[in-house]
């Protein structure tokens, strides 16, 4: 097995294990399952106003109170549901974001009879190439809290019904889902990765 104890990593994974192995193992990575784009939306809409890890150091919790995050489950969630998770200490107790995510498993479902899978929906906001930075760095990351792809995905999810998705939150799950690969140049693990 690899050594990866030295390796080049972009710096926000830090040294956190967890979050290494996110970085490592997920982010960035193309996602095309419906279930996991879905929760990778919503946790992303749990994270505003928190930091990642937080959200990540109770992702295990956040898949049992949403049942593995499957969206006709969590659209039929009712009010007692609500009213449960609010009760829930393993996750974060924001009413308005436990009723957004139920209200966007119900537009999760509208896409998918409209598109077929919700990822036919989501990758085709995927940027193109001619568009993007030449090079990824830290500095070129920090200025890109947005992009026109991300707030033009934003935008027709608003439009859609969907809640507590931003341009600045929906690219974040764009760089999660692998839509873009922002790992910066010199990281390792970015190298490796093949975008569609």
């Amino acid at each position: 097995m690899e050594d990866s104890s030295d390796l080049v990593r972009c710096w926000w994974c830090g040294d956190d294990p967890l979050y290494i192995r996110y970085h490592d193992e997920e982010w960035g990575r193309p996602v095309t399952d419906d279930r996991r784009l879905f929760e990778k939306i919503c946790l992303e809409g749990f994270q505003a106003g928190l930091s990642w890890i937080t959200i990540l150091r109770k992702r295990e919790n956040f898949r049992r109170a949403f049942h593995d995050f499957d969206i006709d489950r969590v659209a039929r969630f009712t009010w007692r549901d609500v009213q449960r998770l609010l009760r829930d200490e393993g996750i974060i107790r924001h009413q308005g974001k436990i009723e957004s995510t139920i209200n966007n498993a119900r537009r999760a479902r509208e896409l998918r009879h409209e598109f077929g899978t919700l990822s036919a929906y989501i990758w085709q906001w995927q940027p193109a190439a001619a568009g993007r930075p030449r090079r990824i760095t830290r500095q070129a990351l920090q200025q890109m809290a947005t992009t026109p792809e991300s707030s033009a995905l934003s935008k027709d999810l608003r439009k859609r019904g969907w809640t507590f998705v931003g341009p600045t939150t929906i690219y974040a799950f764009m760089q999660a889902v692998g839509l873009v690969n922002d790992h910066v140049e010199e990281c390792a693990i970015g190298a490796r990765i093949a975008l569609p």
